[in-house]
């Protein structure tokens, strides 16, 4: 693995861009970042990529460029494995929190190689605060999967230490098939694994809404649907995209204005849900490390990334 750009802040987030295979073709892209004004020492989060670009052309993300296939094993953890020796090169994470986030290039349950990583990570490491995720559309026909992925959590993960993110966004089916046109389990589908997955002592599942105007979320059409004892609601702004200016998305949640978002968390709170509203710091939408994906913008400008990632601004009503 050789990292060929890389921007951002060491004290809010990086992003690098590395080449795995003797192919420019194969350039894959992952993040470590910070959550002011925690320290590192305290909390840390890596993002890391399953392929080479996306199949699955979500209308705001703007991973579904080019696609060049799935990672192995040792290419997934490669990534892990330059961050964490650049910043401890013994291997040795005392990070009480220190999070592995697997959602920037690719949907992960797509690639198998995932499941192995998975039951490397503690093997690999001497971080007794790890805690993976999985961030999901959950497709149809991976069902063996999300099955495997249970025993992985069951038999690696106890206690709270792994967190499974679903990707819902809106609770109108078809504005949700124009989000993410792909085949994937429905709402009742994901409320039928998640009472399989849950057990004692585990994480909650997250239900995450990413939430545009125009894109309806009804919290009692998931309070139908979701038990709030085994589901937790994440609620976050539609980050400034290529891809969502392209397709005229707008952010229904304005990071600096909380009246924007005080309605929809009642409302799921009103229904007995636990809500985090999730807003980075705003220079994140400019490094690029919550959003985006940097490797059309390498090859466009000769590998060399020299402003970061162009956003735009938030449309304020």
């Amino acid at each position: 693995m050789k990292v060929v750009a890389s921007y951002g802040k060491e004290d809010l987030a990086k992003v690098y861009v590395a080449q795995m295979r003797d192919d420019p073709r194969y350039l894959v892209e992952f993040v470590e970042s910070l959550q002011p004004p925690v320290p590192r020492d305290e909390k840390w989060v890596l993002i890391i990529s399953s392929s080479y670009g996306c199949q699955m052309k979500c209308l705001m993300c703007d991973a579904g460029g080019e696609y060049h296939g799935k990672l192995t094993e040792e290419e997934i953890l490669a990534q892990v494995d330059y961050m964490v020796k650049r910043r401890f090169p013994d291997g040795k994470v005392p990070t009480p929190k220190f999070k592995i986030q697997v959602a920037r290039m690719g949907e992960p349950s797509l690639n198998p190689a995932v499941l192995g990583a998975l039951r490397r990570l503690p093997v690999m490491l001497d971080a007794p605060g790890l805690m993976p995720c999985v961030s999901t559309i959950a497709p149809r026909g991976r069902d063996e999967f999300f099955s495997e992925l249970i025993k992985i959590k069951n038999e690696l993960y106890g206690n709270g230490r792994f967190q499974l993110q679903f990707s819902i966004h809106t609770t109108d089916n078809g504005k949700r098939d124009r989000l993410i046109p792909a085949k994937k389990w429905g709402l009742e589908d994901i409320a039928r694994f998640g009472e399989e997955y849950y057990r004692e002592g585990d994480r909650k599942i997250t239900l995450n809404f990413a939430v545009a105007k125009d894109y309806p979320v009804d919290s009692g059409v998931i309070r139908e649907h979701f038990d709030p004892g085994v589901f937790f609601i994440k609620i976050t702004p539609l980050n400034p995209t290529l891809n969502v200016a392209k397709n005229e998305l707008s952010s229904a949640i304005v990071p600096h204005i909380l009246e924007s978002s005080k309605g929809i968390v009642n409302d799921f709170e009103s229904e007995g849900f636990d809500v985090l509203l999730s807003i980075g710091e705003l220079e994140e939408n400019d490094i690029g490390s919550n959003c985006g994906q940097f490797v059309s913008v390498l090859r466009e400008s000769g590998y060399e990334i020299r402003d970061g990632y162009d956003t735009g601004k938030y449309e304020i009503d």
